[in-house]
């Protein structure tokens, strides 16, 4: 820990460099939430699939990207580690079990569709198939609780906020994942998820709603940042969001809805930071400035992350640029 004072000062945006960091680690969530986000709301819906046809089509519409979305958080646990350690070791201390619980279920995800394919057993695929609904709809789940947790600064695990945050975090996810299938698909499924859309989104709304009057009610230390300017603009951005989205939905403009529901990842995870602001682990008393980590290391991690950031986009270009068609009934990338 160091001496704000002595913090290095980025000329270009004038800003210190935690404070920055601060900005790049919630990128990074937001990233993972967006990107494995979709994954996570395939999974979701794949419960509500019944057809064999159907079901293979949302298996291969993720096949190319799910295991290259997980990078984000991988990145996301390096930058914590590397420009906020003391906030790293208290935080996944505190919460190692729904640490193991996030891994837990990100492993289920990644291997229920790989053993589905193994065999065309009904018993087989049916009982992988549910695994993969369970690891898809619990990862966005303790990944929720997780951050209510972190955000409050609660020091139990499960906490009612946290319970609320999670499913609004899967509720996110079905978003997300309508908007990414309905980009991918042709036909009746295409039709059919639209409801699927309109249903998750309402339920993400409410519950941030309940979620945004609790922290009003029950978080005194952040009524205050609940009123600035950019939280209340943010709250305004994922209304206006949440309308782009249905519409272009009932429109059948794919790409818009896809923007708008990345846009909704984005507002939330937007929020979640400007309410921590200036602190980064409340309930060990840290702020960005005394977490941050020394002037030495923190020049040279952001000349590493200057140059390492633009490669890792260069790759999901490449892979989304590469696997960028529509899935057909029976066909595969």
């Amino acid at each position: 820990m160091t001496d704000p004072a002595s913090l290095a000062t980025d000329p270009l945006f004038g800003l210190p460099l935690a404070d920055l960091w601060f900005g790049l680690l919630f990128f990074i969530l937001a990233m993972f939430l967006f990107l494995d986000g979709f994954d996570f709301g395939v999974g979701a819906l794949f419960a509500t699939r019944e057809d064999a046809d159907e079901r293979e089509q949302l298996l291969s519409a993720i096949g190319p990207f799910w295991d290259g979305n997980e990078v984000w958080l991988v990145v996301f646990g390096g930058a914590m580690f590397a420009a906020f350690p003391a906030v790293y070791a208290n935080l996944f201390s505190r919460h190692y079990l729904l640490m193991f619980a996030i891994l837990g279920a990100l492993i289920v995800r990644g291997l229920a569709p790989e053993m589905y394919e193994q065999r065309h057993d009904e018993a087989w695929q049916r009982w992988w198939g549910r695994a993969f609904v369970v690891g898809s709809l619990t990862a966005p789940f303790f990944l929720g609780m997780f951050t209510a947790n972190w955000l409050l600064g609660a020091t139990t695990i499960v906490t009612l906020p946290g319970l609320v945050v999670g499913l609004a975090i899967v509720a996110l996810t079905v978003v997300d994942g309508v908007a990414f299938l309905r980009l991918k698909t042709r036909g009746d499924l295409r039709e059919d998820l639209r409801t699927d859309g309109y249903r998750a989104l309402v339920a993400y709304l409410l519950l941030i709603v309940v979620t945004l009057g609790y922290v009003y009610g029950a978080a005194p230390a952040l009524r205050s940042a609940l009123f600035s300017a950019p939280v209340a603009a943010l709250v305004l951005a994922t209304l206006v969001l949440a309308g782009v989205y249905a519409a272009a939905t009932r429109a059948d403009r794919y790409y818009v809805a896809f923007g708008a529901a990345a846009g909704l990842v984005f507002a939330l995870v937007g929020i979640v930071a400007g309410l921590m602001y200036p602190a980064i682990d409340r309930a060990g008393g840290l702020t960005v400035e005394t977490a941050i980590v020394s002037t030495l290391p923190l020049n040279l991690m952001s000349i590493g992350a200057a140059v390492l950031l633009p490669l890792v986009f260069v790759y999901f270009v490449v892979l989304y640029s590469a696997f960028s068609g529509p899935i057909e009934a029976g066909e595969s990338y």
